[in-house]
């Protein structure tokens, strides 16, 4: 998988269980741009459609 460095960052702190409100004050951008990353992502990827699946991918090939 190939990501921005922004969408890294979002897939790291999801993989660490944060929600969207989280991720956004932490990284200082809207939730709606977390939203927009964590779509783009889906998007990229047939076999993620939600993100327990991202989070479960990133801890298996251990990618955070």
């Amino acid at each position: 998988m190939k990501y921005s460095q922004r969408e890294f960052e979002v897939c790291k702190l999801v993989s660490e269980g944060k929600n969207n409100n989280q991720i956004a004050q932490i990284l200082n951008i809207s939730t709606h741009t977390v939203k927009a990353h964590l779509n783009h992502i889906f998007q990229m990827n047939e076999n993620i459609k939600n993100r327990t699946r991202l989070a479960y991918i990133l801890g298996k090939e251990n990618i955070c």
